[in-house]
C-alpha cells in the first residue's frame, strides 16, 4: 500500500481548532508542538506544515 496526498497527523497547543478525520495531537505549548512535530516528521516519513502558530500537519505528498 502507498499512501499520497494525505493527512498523517495534526499537531496542536489549540485542539478546538482541529476537526475530526485525522490523528491528533494537543501539545501543552509551542515548543513541545514543534518537537512532536518533527519526530512524527520523521516517524510517518512526511513532511510537517505549519499553518498557523497553533497547528501543525504532518502530510505524504
Amino acid at each position: 500500500m502507498n499512501i499520497e496526498k494525505f493527512i498523517l497527523a495534526v499537531v496542536t497547543t489549540n485542539p478546538a481548532r482541529v476537526l475530526n478525520g485525522a490523528t491528533v495531537f494537543v501539545c501543552d505549548d509551542k515548543t513541545q508542538m514543534e518537537e512532536y512535530a518533527a519526530h512524527l516528521e520523521a516517524i510517518l516519513d512526511g513532511i510537517a506544515h505549519s499553518l498557523s502558530e497553533e497547528v501543525y500537519i504532518i502530510v505524504k505528498h
